[in-house]
């Protein structure tokens, strides 16, 4: 025999291959375990029935430890997706993969579309250090408007239509990426009087014809301000909300108006 074999029909290369064999099919078996951890079973579009998987493919429990004390999440959960919060919508026509339209009063709030949010924690994001990592600059005396900046307190805002909403009264930086996220504004419009949130990325400063500088937001009417989602506090702003803010925005370039909803000519 030559040198590796190990009998006349069997060899040390012949045997690494198997081995490896062995080795990438319970490698594939393990990640089609896996990425059944979340989303699982399937639900069909349709009828709305459970496709469930055989047991065999279906991961035993995963416990994994939240950062700075926030407990502990297992998954699978066996947790429907839905079950807590249906779809407010119904669809535009009776096949798979058709798309919802929204059925609530306001279609902005009914997270459908480009205002999906998604359920994330109702905590503060925090620094490594356990901090608060999104506050008002009035409680971070750290921070400060460079020289030469323009600063944003006082400046008008003005919706879509041009109906002024009301003035920022503070900026909102991120401590962790060292930028500006949001700007808080007290309102003028509605009912009565309330602070929001308005993301950065959904604003242009623009000036008038009268060289008044202005925050113009084109995603939602003067109006609509009226009704973004709010804070539990005015110094921080949870995960949750954060994702419920921003989407109220997304929301506004296709429900804003009617006319967004219709194609272009």
């Amino acid at each position: 025999m030559e040198i590796g074999a190990i009998t006349q029909h069997i060899d040390v290369a012949q045997v690494t291959l198997y081995v490896f064999w062995v080795f990438f099919a319970i490698l594939i078996f393990y990640i089609r375990l896996e990425d059944r951890r979340e989303g699982y079973p399937l639900e069909s579009d349709g009828s709305g029935a459970y496709n469930k998987d055989p047991w065999l493919f279906v991961p035993p429990a995963k416990t994994f430890l939240l950062p700075h004390g926030h407990g502990e999440a297992s998954f699978p959960d066996g947790k429907r997706d839905n079950e807590d919060r249906p779809v407010p919508g119904e669809k535009i026509a009776p096949f798979e993969g058709a798309p919802y339209v929204p059925t609530a009063d306001n279609p902005m709030l009914s997270s459908i579309g480009p205002g999906s949010w998604a359920e994330r924690s109702d905590t503060v994001d925090l620094t490594h250090e356990g901090a608060a990592k999104i506050v008002p600059m009035r409680i971070d005396k750290d921070w400060s408007i460079a020289e030469g900046d323009i600063d944003p307190k006082g400046i008008r805002v003005v919706g879509c239509d041009l109906i002024v909403v009301g003035k920022v009264v503070d900026a909102w930086v991120d401590r962790s990426e060292q930028m500006m996220r949001y700007l808080e504004v007290e309102t003028e419009v509605g009912e009565a009087s309330r602070r929001v949130l308005l993301p950065m990325n959904f604003t242009v400063m623009r000036k008038t014809r009268e060289g008044e500088r202005i925050f113009y937001v084109h995603a939602i009417t003067g109006e609509q301000f009226a009704l973004v989602p709010g804070t539990k506090s005015d110094s921080s702003v949870t995960l949750l909300e954060e994702d419920k803010i921003t989407a109220y925005f997304g929301s506004g370039l296709l429900y804003a108006t009617p006319a967004r909803q219709e194609p272009w000519a």
